[in-house]
């Protein structure tokens, strides 16, 4: 398999941001919806841009949001990807040219034809809940797929041998408490996920 992307998500302090980067990680992930405990103000996204290093890919993530939201998060923070559930999209005007990354739910139906690449997440997002990673494999083998849902250091290796998948994504897994992430978290989980996938590279390389 290609090198593991991995993503750090809700991420809320600059301290949180700098640790993801120094572990390694791909991308992070801000949130903008109001009944997480992981939700950004757009005054308190624009300040953690300046903890963003380049190169490091800046998700907007959202859920069931409305055209105002997502306008005003576009204007304000210019992410690099878009996230929301795959059934959100059709509703919403983007500008062309703007990455997105559909969410597909265990258990819901998937999106036909099946999107470049996707984030699969269990049936409620931010609840430590796990994603049907039997689903997941098999959807891994048709589609770049980023696994999220319940991963944290002791069973993002499992995960990532089970499913193989293009991605992980984490987020209350790296918290300390919820809504508050630990930098000594984030880096266990970085380094889980890459020795296993660095694994599966030399079962491949025989």
């Amino acid at each position: 398999m290609a090198s593991l992307w991995v993503k750090v998500c809700g991420l809320r302090t600059p301290a949180g941001v700098e640790a993801a980067a120094a572990a390694g990680a791909d991308a992070v992930g801000f949130v903008f919806h109001e009944p997480s405990p992981r939700n950004l103000s757009l005054e308190a996204a624009r300040e953690l841009q300046r903890a963003v290093p380049p190169g490091m890919t800046r998700v907007a993530v959202f859920l069931h949001p409305s055209q105002a939201l997502v306008d005003a998060v576009l204007a304000e923070i210019a992410p690099d990807l878009l996230q929301t559930d795959a059934s959100d999209l059709a509703a919403l005007r983007l500008p062309e040219g703007l990455g997105v990354l559909p969410v597909l739910r265990s258990g819901a139906p998937l999106a036909e034809p099946l999107p470049g690449r996707v984030l699969y997440e269990s049936g409620r997002s931010g609840a430590g809940e796990l994603a049907d990673w039997s689903s997941a494999a098999g959807l891994s083998r048709r589609t770049q797929l980023v696994l999220a849902g319940g991963l944290h250091a002791a069973n993002v290796a499992d995960a990532v041998r089970t499913v193989r998948p293009f991605g992980v994504d984490v987020s209350s897994g790296v918290e300390s408490e919820r809504g508050v992430k630990d930098v000594k978290l984030i880096r266990r989980f970085l380094r889980a996920a890459r020795e296993a996938a660095a694994g599966l590279v030399a079962e491949e390389n025989g």
